[in-house]
């Protein structure tokens, strides 16, 4: 299975409380972009060994085994808590290193349809990413329910 680097935690991070201090202990769940739904991630880049879901950190606040948090060609929401579960941050729509080519394009007002090659994963306009409900993929076509604006930076995310 191929499996990219996460960049939440990917190698040897240290994660802290919000007052500075290790966050000895803490949890770092994966979840799907967007959901509550639990979501693998890998101890190695061969993405054969499952990690338990939460990550605890070991006594330097860092992921145990090898450090290295290895993610599914996807959009994933992760979420750190402390060792009492109370949230420290979220972090959602994040794919891994290297997971995805982008196509880029400018919004000239009136264009709706925009070739594509491979399986759409995320789309953002301006770097505000797009539901589903705005666009939809038929073939090698990416058709917006209604066009971007003039000028407009379009990123284009697929595998």
């Amino acid at each position: 299975m191929a499996v990219f680097l996460s960049p939440v935690g990917g190698v040897a991070a240290q994660f802290f409380t919000n007052t500075g201090a290790v966050l000895t202990g803490g949890k770092l769940y994966t979840y799907a972009a967007g959901t509550t739904t639990p979501l693998a991630s890998y101890t190695t880049n061969s993405g054969n060994v499952a990690r338990t879901n939460p990550i605890v950190l070991d006594a330097a606040g860092r992921v145990p085994n090898s450090g290295e948090i290895w993610i599914s060609p996807v959009s994933y929401k992760f979420v750190l808590k402390d060792t009492n579960d109370v949230l420290i941050a979220t972090y959602d729509n994040i794919f891994g290193s290297g997971a995805f080519a982008v196509t880029n394009y400018t919004g000239n007002g009136s264009t709706v349809g925009y070739s594509i090659s491979g399986n759409v994963v995320a789309v953002y306009i301006n770097g505000v990413y797009q539901n589903r409900n705005t666009y939809s993929v038929s073939g090698s076509t990416l058709t917006f329910t209604q066009a971007p604006p003039l000028t407009s930076l379009i990123e284009i995310l697929y595998n």
